[in-house]
């Protein structure tokens, strides 16, 4: 009976998840590169971040997830360069990504700067049917072993920065809807890779000479699926602690989740942010909430033109 009802709710996540193939990360404010090429180098420093996402604790197969992205500009403050390895867990599923992106300022005002970028992507998509041990359950229909397979793909995106303290951004990470199947040639097809849309945009508005608010929001659309989206309103205080609240749409109509988020700047190269999710669909009953964890590091000390603002924001 156990087994049972295990199978139901992992066919049920299955329908919510259909329609976002994307890794998903509640912490998309610092993470801007996943969603947008145009992105890299635009801090005018050095960048790595890392990222690691336990989603629904305590559900058997939930997805995990982990990011490592590195941006900078190269050669020129006008141009930037940057790359993200990540991978997902979903059930036996196993989903490798790597990324590889170049921008360019083609404004590059003191007040202003509009980025166009480019980005080359390599995909591992597979299962490892040796997780569900078939040898020990006596399941001949499966193979004791993991599969895989390889996938190329292309995407753009431009970002803009205004005032010092707004910015807008607009990307396809993957322009090319591969055909995704571990099925021999004379077998048809059993998926694909479908484009998605990303829109972000958000600002700093200062409250007083200490506080600021820093709306954000993550706008997310992919053929025959609803247009999904994370809202979200952090305070920042005194550039050290940013904390905030995100409301993450979807699920079956209250939506998917309401996020908590909290992001401490331990040193002026070094910020650790981490967020936890409250399930609002049909799966809150079942796991204890999604948490995440962030640390973000400047390689080299930011110049004094991102000093004004927090600058893992813009």
């Amino acid at each position: 009976m156990k087994n049972l009802l295990t199978l139901l709710i992992i066919l049920i996540a299955g329908v919510q998840l259909s329609a976002q193939q994307d890794h998903q990360y509640t912490q998309f404010m610092y993470n801007k590169l996943l969603y947008n090429p145009a992105y890299a180098g635009s801090r005018g420093t050095p960048t790595l971040t890392g990222i690691f996402r336990s989603q629904w604790v305590g559900f058997d197969g939930a997805p995990q997830s982990g990011l490592l992205s590195f941006n900078s500009p190269f050669l020129t403050p006008r141009v930037g360069v940057g790359g993200t390895l990540s991978y997902l867990k979903l059930g036996l599923q196993r989903d490798f990504h790597a990324t590889l992106a170049y921008s360019y300022d083609l404004v590059a005002m003191e007040n202003a700067s509009v980025r166009v970028g480019i980005q080359g992507a390599v995909r591992s998509l597979g299962m490892a049917f040796e997780d569900a041990q078939p040898l020990n359950i006596g399941d001949p229909s499966l193979d004791n072993q993991q599969i895989s397979d390889f996938y190329g793909n292309v995407g753009a995106g431009i970002y803009g920065v205004f005032l010092n303290q707004f910015y807008v951004g607009f990307s396809v990470p993957r322009i090319y809807s591969n055909s995704l199947g571990l099925n021999s040639a004379n077998n048809p097809i059993s998926a694909k890779e479908y484009r998605h849309f990303y829109g972000t945009a958000g600002g700093i508005l200062p409250l007083s000479d200490d506080i600021n608010l820093l709306p954000a929001v993550l706008i997310k659309y992919v053929e025959n699926a609803p247009i999904d989206a994370d809202i979200n309103i952090n305070l920042d205080i005194r550039q050290k602690v940013t904390a905030g609240i995100s409301y993450r749409l979807g699920g079956n109509g209250a939506g998917e989740s309401i996020d908590l988020l909290v992001f401490w700047q331990a040193t002026p190269q070094v910020g650790v942010g981490a967020a936890y999710d409250f399930t609002l669909s049909d799966l809150k009953d079942y796991n204890g909430g999604s948490i995440e964890l962030l640390i973000q590091a400047d390689l080299k000390k930011p110049s004094k033109k991102n000093v004004f603002s927090p600058r893992f924001f813009l």
